[in-house]
């Protein structure tokens, strides 16, 4: 970050950070409850195929576009196929991590405000999750997709029936688009550079991979941002208090304080 990024002075009434201990075993608490919330949404894979189907004709009824037009644009070669896969795998942790400590570290108050947001989303996507499993694109013949993870690599996925780490059937809505989103907007907010829009590339291109790897329907970062904006909406950034000066008291208008020369002398003095 630039001189223009930073925050000004913290004076008496910034935000105090909140406790490193506490934090971490808050952030730590929310990834298991998103773990097993996960995994509480398996055994309903028939479910998740008719739910698949449905999303699929809705997408033709709503005239979007084909997501196979996406994924034809990373099979154009295998070097971008796998680093989109790779950017799939490797970057939707890490980054929003390295983002929150960073808020941490420099912007306090909008680290609450953030942590905040991503533990609303991610708590209402499980619940989602659990109501509406759904099967992603990769898995659905109907869509003519092909899982360009496993045929090109890396994978975070193994066999759906042998997959005991995660939920393949919670496609709807996308945390892995929600969450880029939310990590552009809070540096959008938190910062000052004229540069800070550029973090927008990140969902951007979250959004093609995420589209283009056959892993969600466009409907799923439809809900995701829908999501995002309510949450938003509810838990708004606190504005900072204004600052009182310390020290003397202020005078009532329209008095002053008069100088010895204008004080009134005493007729006759010193005769």
């Amino acid at each position: 970050m630039n001189a223009r990024s930073e925050p000004a002075e913290a004076g008496p009434d910034a935000p105090a950070r909140p406790p490193l201990v506490r934090e971490l075993l808050l952030v730590a608490g929310l990834f298991l409850v998103y773990k097993f919330g996960r995994q509480l949404a398996t055994g309903h894979t028939a479910e998740a195929f008719r739910n698949a189907h449905h999303v699929w004709d809705w997408e033709r009824v709503l005239r979007l576009p084909d997501e196979g037009t996406v994924q034809s644009l990373l099979l154009h070669g295998d070097t971008l196929v796998h680093v989109a896969n790779t950017y799939y795998a490797a970057v939707h942790f890490p980054a929003t991590l390295a983002f929150l400590v960073w808020l941490y570290l420099r912007r306090p108050a909008h680290y609450v405000w953030a942590r905040r947001v991503l533990a609303a989303v991610t708590g209402t996507a499980l619940v989602l999750h659990l109501l509406f499993p759904l099967a992603p694109p990769r898995m659905l013949a109907a869509t003519g997709l092909i899982d360009t993870a496993r045929l090109y690599g890396p994978s975070v996925y193994g066999p759906p029936r042998t997959d005991a780490l995660s939920n393949q059937f919670a496609a709807m809505p996308s945390l892995h688009f929600g969450w880029a989103l939310m990590l552009a907007v809070g540096l959008i907010v938190a910062t000052r550079t004229r540069w800070r829009w550029l973090w927008l590339l990140h969902p951007l291109v979250t959004l093609l991979v995420v589209v283009g790897t056959a892993n969600h329907y466009w409907l799923d970062v439809i809900a995701a941002t829908a999501l995002l904006g309510l949450a938003l909406a509810v838990l708004r950034l606190p504005r900072a208090r204004p600052r009182t000066r310390c020290g003397l008291p202020h005078r009532r208008a329209g008095v002053r304080s008069r100088s010895s020369a204008e004080r009134p002398e005493l007729v006759g003095a010193g005769r």
